[in-house]
């Protein structure tokens, strides 16, 4: 066992439910690794966790993703040794923790030119970003493609991507500072979707033909848009509840709007198609960070005792981009 201090939730409820505490951290078992932090991502998700939207058992530490060092190895992983660079993205929760235990088979090595800050804000945001675009629908050059919240975590990574992939990038903000930022980061067009019909802008925008594919990990509130701005046997891929869950949805809706397809996909199933397939996925995401097409910002930095300020600013969208705990 060693102590360490981490962030833990007794009950599920607003940011206030977070408390730090001295926990003691036991050795990792069978294909784990102990990663010592050196930032901790933070992300919609945790927020998810922590209010019960998606069920943990509790109590519970918090939070998918972090970057560091190998500490300890578990037994049976050799693909890492003592003191490489890491970073993680998909559990178990608990990273907002000075160290954590996590499987080796969803830790990826950070290459030089990539931060510690760089690595934990990029992979939970960037990783989402690489399955969304480059397997759940390959982006290609000539294609119009709609991004909700453009000026979010994953809508600055995804929208310069999408950009560099040659598409024609529109994105949706709630105001002219993010819309200038999504602007900065890869938009042709920002849609402010508080003042203007998104669906009536993308028709403008495309004259009538809508689009092949929307992204949007916003929910409840753009829903219906997203919908209304796909052209017949369009995909509109869901991957987030900013807003809340979409729920009580007649599927007949799909046939009406013209024979549409939704999916509601998580990097989880993406990275676990094989053993490789994580360390794949994060090397694509670092590579064209490196390359400089892709450039990570973080915007926001708290320590580990302002997690719950943290979660108060990302829900009240005052944040832009990405944020970190530094330990």
């Amino acid at each position: 066992m060693t102590a360490i201090k981490a962030i833990r939730i007794e009950k599920n409820g607003g940011p206030e439910t977070m408390a730090l505490k001295e926990v003691d951290l036991p050795a990792p078992g069978p294909g784990e690794i102990t990663v010592r932090a050196k930032a901790i991502g933070i992300n919609f998700i945790d927020t998810y966790h922590r209010s019960g939207l998606y069920p943990v058992k509790l109590p519970s530490g918090i939070g998918m993703e972090a970057a560091g060092v190998v500490e300890v190895l578990g037994e049976g992983v050799t693909q890492f040794a003592k003191g490489d660079r890491v970073a993680y993205a998909s559990g178990p929760v608990g990273a907002y923790a000075e160290a954590h235990n996590v499987s080796a088979a969803s830790a990826a090595k950070v290459p030089d030119g990539v931060s510690d800050e760089e690595a934990a804000a990029m992979m939970l945001k960037g990783m989402t970003a690489q399955f969304l675009l480059r397997q759940t629908f390959k982006v290609e050059k000539g294609q119009t493609i709609l991004w909700h919240a453009a000026a979010g975590g994953v809508g600055l990574i995804a929208c310069q991507w999408a950009k560099h992939l040659g598409a024609t990038v529109i994105g949706t903000t709630s105001s002219e500072e993010k819309a200038k930022l999504a602007r900065e980061h890869g938009c042709d067009h920002v849609i402010d979707y508080t003042k203007e019909d998104v669906a009536e802008r993308v028709k403008e925008i495309t004259n009538g033909r809508k689009l092949p594919v929307v992204y949007d990990g916003v929910g409840k509130a753009t829903f219906l848009s997203s919908l209304d701005s796909l052209a017949p046997l369009g995909l509109l891929v869901s991957f987030g509840n900013a807003s809340g869950p979409v729920t009580d949805v007649n599927l007949g809706i799909l046939a009406q709007k013209g024979s549409l397809y939704v999916t509601r996909p998580t990097m989880y199933h993406y990275a676990a198609k094989t053993p490789t397939a994580f360390q794949e996925m994060a090397d694509d995401l670092f590579a064209v960070v490196k390359s400089g097409a892709v450039k990570i910002e973080v915007n926001q930095r708290y320590s580990l005792a302002e997690a719950a300020r943290a979660h108060l600013d990302l829900e009240g969208r005052k944040t832009t981009g990405a944020s970190v705990l530094v330990p």
